[in-house]
This record gives C-alpha cells, structure tokens and sequence, in this order.
C-alpha cells in the first residue's frame, strides 16, 4: 500500500544540494501540501508514494529553487536609467533623486511585479530585498507565489516613504509586527548602510531586529572609498564599527562585502553573519573582487545576489552563479577555486543559511518546503551530456545552462510555472505599465538636464536658498592697515575666523546657466593649525543688480547648498565645458557698524597670485536697504584706511576670465 501524496516528481536527475550533495538518476521527489516529503530513486520513490498529479520530468534536472540573496526588486523600473557611471554618481545623482520624485506604492507594486515574473522565469523561488514601502512589495511578492525576505530601508536622509529615520524605523516594527510568521514572507529590517546611518539609527535597528528575531539586511564595505573613510573618521574598518554599534547582535545579512580581511571575516562568522556576494553589479560598478573563497575557506555562509536590477541590469541567478565562479577564479589566478558544485550551493542550501532560512529552502530534503524548478539541460547549447563523472551536472548547470531553460516552478507547493507559462501574473500587462513609467520618468530626467539648478535641487540634502548681497572691493598694497583699523572703537568685532580657501567654479555651455562654485574652507586655528573643514556649493548667476556709485555692487541669484560629496563626483555629475581653480587666505571679521553687520574678508590670493583684496559684504533683501548699507560700506572703506584704494568691480573669477 503506498502512501498518498499531493504531486511525484519522476524521471528526473535530482540535485538535492543537501550536505553530502546526493544525486539521484532517475530520482523521484514526493511532495505533500507544501513539505517536500521524500526524495529518493525512482524506483524506490514510486514504490512507496502515490500521486493524482504525477510530473513526469523527461530527464530534466530537478533541484532546489535558486536563492538571489541581495536585491532590490521596484528598481526593474529603474533598468538602464543610468549606466556607466561611478556608485555614488550613479546613486545620488540619479537614483535617489528620481526614487524621491517616483518611488510610491504602486510604483514598488509594480517594480515588485515585474521582477517577480523575472526571477520565476530564470529559477529563483526566494530574494532577499531591500526597498521602501516594503509592506506593498511584501503582498505583491506573496500574491505572485515567491517566497522572501523583504526588508524596510532605515537611513539618515529623507526617504521617499519616510522624511526621517524615525519615521522609517516605526514602519518598519509596524511591518514587523504584520508579517512575522508569513508563510512565504519573513520580514526584516534593513539599514542602508554605515556611510547613510548614524551610529543612532545602527544601534535602533540591532535592537528592533533582536526584539523580533528577524534578519538585518546591510551593505557592508561595498567600496574602498567607503573603507578608507570609514577608517579615516572612526579609526577602524567597516566590520568593526557596525560591531561596535551592537549590528552583529542580530542575524545578520551582509551585502557585498568586496573589501573586507580575514579579521573580519571571522569577526562575521562568530556572529553568524551570512554574506550575499553580487559578482555583477561588483564588476559593473567598479567596486572591486570580493575575496569569496577566503571567505568560504573560513567557514562563512556566502550566498550570492543580484543586486539591484538598476546596477546589474537584470536579475538572472544562472549567470550571476556562472560569475560567480569565474570571477573567483580570475582574481585569485587559481581555476580550481569555487567549482560549479560550489557555486550551485551557494546559490541554494548556503545562500538560504545565509539569509538565516537554510532550516525552512535550499535543498530538497524531506520536511523543507517544496521550493524547486525543472531545468533542461538537453539544448543544443547543452550537448552532449558526458556521465562519466557526478560533477559534471553541476557544471553543465553552472558554465553551460541559461535561465531560459528553467520550464517549471514550484513554491511551497504551489506552481508558478509549468511549460514555461506563468500561472499567477501577466506579463503583457506589466510591461505595458512599465513602459509608461519609463516615459514619465525620462521626462523627468530630460527637463532637469537642462538646468543646473535644477540638477542641484535633484541631489537632496540641498536647500535653495537665494542670497542678496552688498560689496565692495579694493586692492590692497598693505594689508596691515586693515588688521590694525579693525581695532577702530566705531567697529565692533563679533567674531574673526582665519580660512584657507579651495575654490573650483564650473562653466557651462550656456552662460544663462550661471557658473557653480564648488567651496571647501580649512578652518585654521590661532598656531596656524587645521581645525575643522567644510564645503559647499554655490550657484552664482551672471547678472548684477545694479550699482551704488561707483564701488558697490548689488549681486543676487545666489543659490546656496551644502556640499555631500566629493569635487570628483559633482564634476562628473554637472559635466561643465570648462573648471577654474582659486586658492586664497581669508582673514574674515564678523563687525558691527552702526548697528548695522557687515562681513570683512581680507584676501591673499594664491593661485593665481593675483595680490591681495579687502572685500565689505552685507546681506539685504530690498534695494531701499541696498543703498543704506552700500553708504555704510562706503564709510567702511575710509575707516579701514582703504579710501584711496583701487576699486575692483568684479569677482575673482571675473578677473581671472577677464585677463584669460
């Protein structure tokens, strides 16, 4: 008498990616409800179960479902927005700035959608996510049928579902709370990054993801620059900090992990951290060779992701496994390193133990949910298959197979595929949607490239502020006369700073653009020493007000913001025709004049040595203020002993462009 069963798989070879790697060929596998209830020969399978669905496999290879273990699914709508660009040009001058303007719940609805009728096509029956709005993406994954772990972003900036990270956090428990114990769905925490928390946000979202016992997502040590400046300004790399935070006291899931020691790694392990490797976004991005066969030789559990459809451009595990493997190789100049069986592994059985869910997917052993795919390793691109050695399967699997030969899903006993139809979305129709949000989205993108402005704006973090201001220049011959007559009784001094300053202005091809002023100021001490270091961006337009007499000048248009990132990443941002560099000294008096404030820079140029200058400014905002304190200014000059001095009508950049 055999036992009942829900669906047999027969005539197949099995890969059941368990502990000792048993193939079984022809192997049959039972499955029950949503458990996978025996797996075994054919013969030994048929004799002991019976189905009233029996799947005849025709010889494909059945075997676990593959496991992407990093992604962020909406952004299917964000595939080849921007390419061949730098991460953090890529990231803050693209990505983030048109998630704020698009990002939404139907938006990730959508994004989730398609990428779940993606993965489905090429194998994948489990992702690990990292996005906004994650409540939606989580339904939209678990109507589709997919199984996952969906994580909700917590980090330092606004985020498109979130103006702060307090906000982000009390979704995320909110999320927690709803979706813990899911069938398909674990949900997780997930913040950003180290370089985008504060050590605040880091310490919250440990102890969120302990309060629940649910996995925390994290990218860790993706780029050097993202070591060298975690070392420079905390003192340590990147594993021991988010230690120090109290990260590693939750169950850890580590994004990318390129540039990490052995220190480190077994740092990870002690913890039980599981590490997701992204073979193409690393090469795509520059980011650099993740050493995964040191970290799979110190016993870490290293799944492996596609990231980001965004930044790989697509979300196929058979070739992000077939990387996998070569580019170990590659870099570590050994062919042996992560053969085909490994790197199958890694994206099945270990990559579920590294999203901390081996005990639920991963293998096709009995008691584990029946989460597999039918894979035909019997095209031309295929031929022939040799016998002669068990591996080979594996490597037919990982060097030769694609992920259009994946004809049929199953997830949690649920088909999703069969005959390389989809059962539980339309395709058609998501594409259709997609391509809608496509046209708004380069609209979007072509109406800011037209103004800098705007490009300035679209960064975030950046405040428009328009500046009006009055000043007056001359040159001086001796410099001292200034030092000494600020001392004057009629001149009260607030405050002095003492600065050395790197200008670097961008011009445009379209002068009404206006000239952007990247500014970093070294704020010295009194022994002459670097106190403390800030830098900004300054859009400056062409046109003066107007004058006051002779001397004074009225500017405006004027749109101030704080400077994030480096004079690099804003060169290959704005792309400006032309740069021009000014280094100078400021000695800077804050004053009070009849109860009036001005600002008293004076000025040693350096580069170019254009001598020195004595600048009075004061902000307005009327032009009937603009001449009470263009006289006052007037007064200044002959206070400061500069009366007779030569009046300079323009900026420095503006004698510089004058003389060439």
């Amino acid at each position: 008498m055999t036992e009942k069963v829900d669906t047999l798989f027969i005539n197949a070879l099995v890969l059941t990616m368990d502990k000792t790697l048993n193939q079984y060929d022809p192997g049959a596998v039972a499955v029950n409800g949503d458990a996978i209830v025996a797996v075994g020969s054919e013969a030994e399978i048929k004799n002991q179960y019976s189905a009233d669905e029996v799947m005849d496999c025709g010889g494909k290879v059945l075997m676990p479902g593959l496991v992407n273990a990093h992604t962020h699914v909406p952004m299917t709508l964000l595939r080849g927005l921007a390419d061949d660009l730098r991460l953090d040009v890529w990231l803050m001058g693209y990505m983030l700035p048109v998630e704020r303007e698009f990002v939404s719940p139907d938006f990730v609805r959508l994004g989730t959608q398609l990428a779940c009728a993606e993965q489905i096509r090429s194998g994948v029956t489990t992702f690990n996510d990292m996005y906004y709005f994650e409540d939606h993406i989580a339904k939209a994954t678990a109507d589709a049928g997919l199984r996952a772990i969906c994580g909700q972003t917590v980090m330092k900036y606004p985020a498109p579902d979130a103006p702060a990270f307090e906000d982000s956090l009390a979704m995320a428990r909110e999320f927690i709370q709803k979706w813990k114990g899911h069938a398909l769905i674990v949900p997780s925490v997930a913040p950003h990054a180290p370089y985008s928390c504060t050590p605040e946000i880091l310490r919250a979202t440990a102890d969120l993801a302990k309060e629940f016992d649910v996995p925390l997502h994290i990218h860790i040590a993706e780029t050097s620059f993202e070591v060298d400046t975690m070392r420079n300004e905390n003192g340590m790399p990147v594993v021991p900090y988010v230690k120090k935070q109290g990260i590693l006291e939750a169950k850890v899931i580590a994004a990318h992990c390129v540039h990490i020691d052995i220190g480190e790694m077994r740092t990870l392990l002690h913890a039980d951290a599981g590490v997701s490797h992204n073979p193409s976004s690393n090469l795509k991005l520059a980011s650099g060779f993740a050493p995964v066969q040191k970290m799979l030789e110190n016993g870490l559990n290293v799944g492996i992701g596609t990231d980001g459809p965004a930044s790989n451009n697509d979300l196929d595990m058979f070739e992000e496994v077939r990387l996998a493997s070569f580019v170990a190789k590659a870099s570590s100049n050994d062919p042996t390193v992560v053969p085909a069986a490994t790197a199958l592994l890694m994206a099945t059985r270990m990559g579920a133990q590294a999203l901390h869910i081996g005990h639920l997917t991963g293998s096709i052993e009995a008691g584990k949910r029946a989460d597999l795919i039918l894979v035909d390793i019997s095209p031309a691109h295929n031929s022939p298959r040799f016998r002669r050695d068990p591996s080979n399967a594996y490597a037919q699997l990982v060097y030769a197979a694609k992920s259009t030969d994946v004809t049929d899903v199953m997830v949690n006993g649920k088909w999703l595929m069969c005959g390389k139809k989809l059962l539980t979305l339309n395709e058609d129709e998501l594409v259709a949607e997609a391509r809608e949000i496509a046209r708004k989205i380069d609209a979007f993108l072509i109406e800011r490239e037209q103004s800098v402005l705007s490009k300035l704006i679209a960064l975030g973090g950046s405040m428009e502020q328009e500046s009006f201001e009055v000043q007056v220049k001359v040159k001086m011959t001796d410099p001292d006369l200034v030092i000494q007559a600020v001392k004057r009784p009629e001149i009260e001094v607030t405050a002095f700073k003492h600065y050395r300053q790197y200008d670097d202005y961008f011009f445009f091809s379209d002068p009404a653009q206006g000239r952007l002023r990247f500014r970093e100021d070294d704020l010295m001490n009194a022994k002459g020493e670097l106190e403390s270091v800030r830098t900004r961006l300054t859009l400056l337009g062409q046109k003066r007000e107007g004058k006051f007499g002779e001397d004074v000048l009225l500017s405006r248009s004027r749109f101030l913001a704080p400077a994030q990132h480096t004079l690099r990443f804003y060169r290959e941002y704005f792309k400006p025709r032309a740069e021009v560099s000014i280094t100078k000294d400021r000695q800077r008096w804050h004053i009070r004049y009849k109860a009036t404030e001005f600002f008293v820079n004076l000025d040693q140029t350096e580069t170019p040595g254009m001598g020195c200058f004595l600048e009075i400014k004061s902000r307005t905002w009327s032009r009937k203020d603009a001449e009470h304190k263009a006289a006052l200014a007037s007064e200044l000059l002959s206070l400061l002993g500069a009366a007779q001095a030569e009046s300079v009508a323009q900026d420095y950049i503006d004698i510089i462009s004058a003389t060439g």
